[in-house]
């Protein structure tokens, strides 16, 4: 039922798409190209049924994944975006990992560097288009004026590891009251 229903609304906003804008051409998975408002909207229902899987998840639509990244690297290193008293964000970015299209950030962070066994984890949904992926994770719960330790992860909606982990790294969270703005970088003030 829930395969029917995925297949059913791919189709709907494919033939949305194509007979609301009818003069884009409309390639189907099988390389064809269609012509005409018809053939377009039954390339797109025909590709909808061709390319459309669930995986075992029933919340999970899989699309037709792109091929994994071999040799993933993290291309921007983890670092803190900012923080408050009780909350933190870390961001990093890798290569896009490629896979399903629904992936995880994944910070296991602690106060000890050798008992990182708190996990803070976000979704995101990569876009297949750039050749790199911006992960952030927010960290909560946290105490001020606290030394963390940390490092992150990114798996598949699946649970599969993209297959990379950064070296830890630290941060301390600001007085009550007080904030860290790292990203974007702020301007110094100067002196009048």
């Amino acid at each position: 039922m829930n395969r029917m229903l995925t297949k059913l609304a791919i189709a709907a906003t494919g033939g949305c798409l194509l007979s609301c804008s009818p003069n884009i051409t409309q390639v189907s998975s099988s390389g064809k190209e269609a012509t005409g408002v018809e053939t377009r909207k039954e390339a797109a229902l025909q590709s909808a049924r061709d390319d459309a899987t669930v995986t075992s998840s029933p919340n999970v639509t899989q699309l037709p994944s792109g091929k994994k990244t071999a040799g993933l690297e993290i291309t921007k290193e983890p670092a803190l975006e900012g923080a408050r008293e009780d909350f933190a964000i870390i961001r990093w970015t890798t290569k896009n990992p490629g896979g399903t299209d629904v992936h995880y950030g994944i910070v296991q962070y602690g106060t000890d560097p050798n008992d990182l066994s708190q996990t803070a984890k976000s979704q995101i949904r990569l876009n297949r288009g750039h050749p790199e992926t911006t992960f952030r994770v927010r960290m909560s719960g946290l105490k001020p004026q606290t030394t963390y330790y940390y490092k992150v992860t990114s798996t598949e909606s699946t649970g599969k590891s993209d297959g990379v982990e950064s070296p830890v790294k630290q941060f301390t969270t600001p007085a009550p009251g007080e904030r860290i703005v790292a990203y974007p970088p702020q301007p110094v003030p100067q002196p009048k």
